[in-house]
C-alpha cells in the first residue's frame, strides 16, 4: 500500500496535519462501526429468526466508486496492541481469525472464503488485495499506559508508545502493515457503544512519525454487549430477546470477531479514505463492510441475521477457521453488485 509515498516537504506537513487534526477533532474522517441498526425503532416482525428476507443490498441504490487511492496489494502484516488485561485464550481466539484469512485448507464455508470477496478490490493499476493476511508482531500494554478512558487520538499516541517502545517496538512498516489496537473490557473509547464499536483511520505524521492504517475495535463485554456483541446479546428494546450462543464461548471477544473482520476489509479496500467507498464526502464514507451492516447469510437484513449455521453444541456460526467457527457479517462485492458470503445459498 501507499507505493510512492514519501514524506512531505515541512510546510506542507504542517498543513495537512492541522488539517487532518480539524476533521478529527470535528467527529471527522473515521470510519465507525456498529453491528446492529443505530436507533431504537424496530419493526417487531423484523424480529423473526425463521423468515428469510431476501434484503441482501441493490445495485440500483449502492453507488460504489473507486477513487484512485491505494488499496493493501502486498503481503498484509496485522499487528497488534492489547491494551489492558486479556486471558490467553481470548488472545488465541482473535489470532486463530486473523490467521485464518489466508488458510487454504478451512472447512466451507471459510473465513478464506469470506476474505475473497475483498480480493476482488484494485488499485488503479489493476492490482488485486492481497490474499495473504499474516500475523505480525505484538505488544501488550497490560498497565493502561494511557489511561481507561482514550480519545480517538490518544488512541494514536498508544500507537505511537507502541512503535517508539525501548523494548520490543512494533515495526515501523507503512506499506503493508495494518495496526490493530484492541482494548480490554474495562477500557472506554470515545463514542464507543453510543455510536461506534470499532473505526479505522490513519495515523497523523505529526502525531506518530508516520501515516499508518489502524483500526481500534473495543471488548464490550462488560460496557455495552447488547450494543457491540449482538447477536450473543441483545439490546433492551429487542422484544423477547434470545441471543444466540457464542461458537467459542466468550460473548465479548465473539462479538469483537466481526467487528474486527469488518474493520480489516475495510481498511484493506480504503486504507487512506480515498479508494473503495459510497457517497460524495470522503471524510464520511460508506465502505464495503458498511453496506452489509447485520447481514450473516441470505436473506438477512433489518435485524434478521440471514441464515447461519448451528453446530452440535448449539452455538451459531457461518464460516469454519483452521480450528474454531466465527460469526462474521458479509461484505459488498462490486462484481456482483450485493452483500455476499462464503455461506450464501443462492449465489
Amino acid at each position: 500500500m501507499c507505493q510512492g509515498l514519501s514524506a512531505p516537504s515541512p510546510p506542507f506537513a504542517a498543513l495537512l496535519s492541522f488539517a487532518l487534526l480539524f476533521f478529527l477533532l470535528a467527529g471527522g474522517p473515521v470510519s465507525a462501526w456498529r453491528p446492529w441498526p443505530q436507533n431504537g425503532k424496530m419493526n417487531v416482525t423484523d424480529y423473526a429468526f425463521g423468515d428469510s428476507k431476501k434484503y441482501e443490498g441493490s445495485s440500483e441504490f449502492v453507488k460504489l466508486r473507486y477513487h484512485m487511492g491505494p488499496v493493501l496489494t502486498t503481503n498484509i502484516t496485522v499487528h497488534t496492541i492489547w491494551y489492558g488485561k486479556w486471558d490467553r485464550n481470548q488472545k488465541k481466539i482473535i489470532r486463530e481469525f486473523i490467521n485464518s484469512i489466508s488458510a487454504t485448507n478451512s472447512p466451507h464455508p471459510s473465513v478464506a472464503g469470506w476474505w475473497r470477496t475483498v480480493q476482488l478490490y484494485t488499485d488503479q493499476t489493476g492490482a488485486n488485495i492481497s490474499k495473504t493476511v499474516r500475523l505480525g508482531e505484538e505488544k501488550n500494554d497490560r498497565f493502561y499506559s494511557h489511561g481507561k478512558s482514550l480519545t480517538r487520538l490518544s488512541i494514536q499516541s498508544v500507537i505511537k508508545s507502541a512503535i517508539t517502545a525501548k523494548t520490543r517496538p512494533l515495526p515501523i512498516n507503512p506499506r503493508s502493515g495494518l495496526y490493530l489496537l484492541l482494548t480490554a473490557d474495562d477500557v472506554y473509547v470515545q463514542d464507543f457503544c453510543t455510536s461506534v464499536c470499532g473505526f479505522h483511520y490513519f495515523t497523523f505524521p505529526s502525531l506518530v512519525g508516520y501515516t499508518l492504517p489502524y483500526a481500534w475495535v473495543g471488548n464490550s463485554a462488560k460496557l455495552c454487549p447488547g450494543q457491540c456483541a449482538y447477536p450473543f446479546a441483545m439490546p433492551a428494546y429487542i422484544p423477547n430477546p434470545k441471543p444466540f450462543k457464542s461458537p467459542n464461548g466468550d460473548v465479548g471477544v465473539d462479538g469483537m470477531i466481526s467487528v474486527i473482520g469488518h474493520e480489516m476489509a475495510e481498511l484493506a479496500s480504503n486504507p487512506l479514505a480515498n479508494a473503495w467507498y459510497a457517497g460524495q464526502d470522503p471524510s464520511f464514507p460508506v465502505e464495503i463492510a458498511d453496506l452489509c451492516e447485520g447481514i450473516y447469510g441470505t436473506g438477512g437484513g433489518g435485524s434478521y441475521t440471514g441464515q447461519v449455521l448451528d453446530a452440535r453444541d448449539g452455538a451459531t456460526y457461518n464460516m469454519n477457521g483452521i480450528r474454531r467457527r466465527f460469526l462474521v457479517q458479509w461484505l459488498w462485492s462490486h462484481v456482483l453488485n450485493y452483500c455476499t458470503g462464503p455461506n450464501a445459498l443462492d449465489h
